[in-house]
């Protein structure tokens, strides 16, 4: 099979000729530039200049067409036209991370050092506004400098936090129309899309450490209590972020057409490692009604799958995911309360893809041996790939200091594991 039509027939819950893979199509299956470096590496060999930085946020590198053939990846990413900072990925230029490890990242990836050693990033480059990421020193990744101005209850309003949302410019439709004609020379690949908005309250967006002035409520703590506390206020965001999302899409199914076959929606997190932190009743009030409205929007569009990320153990949420028409789920954290493996494709495995849950990046992939490492994917493939219906991802990005062995295990495993 190629691999467009080995991700088609799992999507499909049938059995394909042997599991699919994704690493590095979106920004929640991805790998570290650090770790992609040194991947690249051991499998390919060393003199092949630095790795770029595609997501810089998470500082998410780019695994090339060379490493995906010699990996078996079947799955490349088509992310959106700027990244979490604001700028795009091109004019490529040299940076060292405190690691050590030499890469490529974007032009306008412009930074200061503060007096601790932090990194200081800028949204869209410029120095001329408040940092939004920072990366502390001896660090991997930035995390959001939250720039929320103080909040006067009477004067809220929530057209301040939609305002990074509209409908895709003409740069942006020549950009998607650009990948379109770049996937049509590589028919068969496996395509996933990260759709831009249609994140409902995604707290890695809610600081939007793109926009140099963000209004609104912006810090996470203030979000999550708004929830509860201001969900009138919530939810006329929702409408609005909605209302948007559903043109652009129309719009870009008119552009990509079926060469996609995976969305990646949203990532907003429901769950802790012991179960939600938002009540089935609350997903139903705030989230549901948005993500039917989506999913019903693509289903009757196009023969995209829809993709749900959410950390946690989120058992509770599953029927409501699939009622919401999710056909895709990730990362599958399986050491999460209720999200044991074997349960999941038992109770699940005929309605929802299983897109990661290959390995425990919290756990075994980061800190056991390799040899713990190979029987734990072989497991998951066991039981996750039968009919179909399972892309091979860990649970989540493979992080900068995941030991090379480890990850080399885990490859071998695929590949043993779908014979």
């Amino acid at each position: 099979m190629t691999s467009r039509e080995r991700v088609a027939k799992a999507l499909a819950h049938q059995q394909p000729d042997r599991v699919p893979v994704d690493i590095g199509s979106t920004a929640v299956t991805g790998i570290h530039v650090s770790a992609v470096t040194r991947l690249r590496d051991a499998i390919l060999g060393s003199g092949r200049g630095p790795v770029k930085v595609i997501e810089p946020y998470q500082m998410l590198g780019e695994v090339d067409a060379e490493l995906r053939a010699a990996l078996g990846i079947d799955v490349v990413g088509l992310m959106t036209r700027k990244t979490l900072f604001g700028f795009e990925n091109r004019d490529w230029k040299p940076f060292t991370l405190f690691d050590g490890t030499e890469v490529l990242v974007p032009g306008q990836f412009n930074i200061t050092v503060d007096s601790s050693g932090d990194y200081l990033l800028y949204p869209e480059g410029d120095m001329t506004v408040p940092p939004s990421g920072r990366m502390p020193k001896g660090a991997h990744f930035f995390d959001s400098i939250i720039r929320q101005p103080p909040i006067d209850e009477d004067r809220l309003n929530p057209a301040d936090n939609t305002e990074e949302f509209g409908l895709l410019s003409e740069d942006d439709t020549a950009w998607y129309r650009a990948r379109a004609a770049d996937l049509d020379r590589q028919p068969d690949l496996a395509v996933a899309m990260t759709m831009p908005g249609t994140a409902f309250g995604d707290i890695a967006l809610v600081p939007a450490p793109w926009m140099k002035h963000p209004k609104g409520i912006r810090d996470i703590e203030e979000w999550y209590v708004s929830t509860a506390a201001r969900q009138d206020y919530v939810l006329a965001i929702f409408e609005k972020q909605c209302e948007i999302a559903l043109q652009n899409i129309e719009t870009l199914i008119g552009i990509l057409g079926n060469r996609v076959q995976a969305v990646f929606l949203t990532g907003t997190d429901f769950g802790t490692q012991r179960g939600l932190f938002i009540s089935v009743n609350a997903y139903r009030e705030l989230f549901k009604p948005f993500h039917i409205k989506v999913n019903k929007l693509i289903h009757a569009k196009c023969g995209w799958k829809t993709f749900i990320h959410s950390c946690g153990g989120i058992a509770e949420l599953l029927p409501d995911i699939i009622e919401a028409g999710f056909d895709i789920l990730n990362p599958v954290q399986c050491s999460a309360e209720g999200m044991e493996a074997r349960g999941l494709k038992e109770r699940y495995g005929r309605q929802l893809t299983f897109w990661g849950g290959g390995a425990n990046t919290q756990q075994t992939l980061q800190f056991g041996t390799p040899e713990q490492v190979y029987r734990e994917v072989l497991e998951r493939i066991e039981i996750f790939n039968r009919d179909g219906g399972f892309i091979f991802d860990p649970v989540h990005n493979i992080q900068a200091t995941t030991p090379t062995l480890n990850m080399l295990a885990m490859f071998k495993a695929i590949k043993d594991g779908s014979r």
